[in-house]
């Protein structure tokens, strides 16, 4: 189960139930860690940390507008959000006290997690595949997953998403196909141009290939650090 910041605004009522749920949730994450699986356990805590930390800082906004009921944070905005009834109620102090308890645990689970996404980033080179164009938005990208000994041959593309206040780049990714790692036929270069003769939409792609000897989970680890370090790359 993920654990979300309902999980704490919810538990005014039950002090030590909430306190138990996070506590258990923490160790479930941190067991993921110890396996080296980052996501989506990484990303979820990081949400959480961020919530926490944005209710900590309201704590008079949420006093001056008690008794009504806290019913969602917007993080895009950093706003509180009140239910406009006044039926219900909560115990600020309490879910107070709550939030202050939970940060430092929360933080030391989501520092495990980054110590090792930190590691595995420091590990993965992005190699440019021939001659790079000057369009770089989208293309062709080799990741190696070393447990199945296979090469898997991405397209990417880069695309732009606005928030209520920034814009942000994000990268897409879909599958094309998958290769043995360890045939000699399989060197960056032709599988490039065997792409090229293949999708003739990108006649002269950027090609990449991420390159790393760490033997970690694929999907839950390899693959998203690997999208940020790509990202990099091509914003360098």
């Amino acid at each position: 189960m993920a654990l979300r910041f309902e999980t704490i605004l919810s538990g005014a009522d039950d002090h030590e139930k909430r306190q138990f749920l996070l506590l258990h949730g923490l160790k479930e994450y941190s067991r993921e860690f110890s396996q080296n699986r980052l996501y989506p356990f990484l990303s979820e805590l990081t949400e959480l940390y961020r919530t926490l930390t944005v209710l900590h800082e309201k704590q008079d906004e949420l006093r001056e507008h008690f008794p009504r009921e806290l019913k969602e944070v917007d993080l895009e905005r950093m706003e509180l959000v009140y239910d406009q009834t006044e039926d219900h109620s909560q115990n600020i102090g309490e879910m107070v006290q709550l939030i202050e308890w939970a940060l430092p645990l929360v933080r030391n689970v989501m520092e495990e997690g980054m110590e090792i996404f930190n590691f595995v980033e420091d590990h993965i080179t992005i190699a440019e595949v021939g001659i790079t164009p000057i369009y770089r938005d989208e293309g062709y990208w080799f990741v190696p997953d070393a447990r199945a000994h296979m090469l898997h041959l991405l397209r990417y593309e880069v695309s732009l998403f606005t928030s209520a206040n920034e814009r942000y780049r994000t990268l897409k990714t879909r599958l094309l196909d998958s290769v043995g790692r360890d045939s000699p036929d399989n060197t960056p270069e032709s599988i490039k141009w065997k792409l090229i003769r293949q999708y003739h939409d990108l006649p002269n792609p950027a090609t990449f290939s991420c390159e790393t000897e760490l033997d970690f989970p694929y999907g839950e680890t390899m693959l998203p650090v690997a999208k940020r370090k790509l990202m990099a790359h091509l914003f360098a």
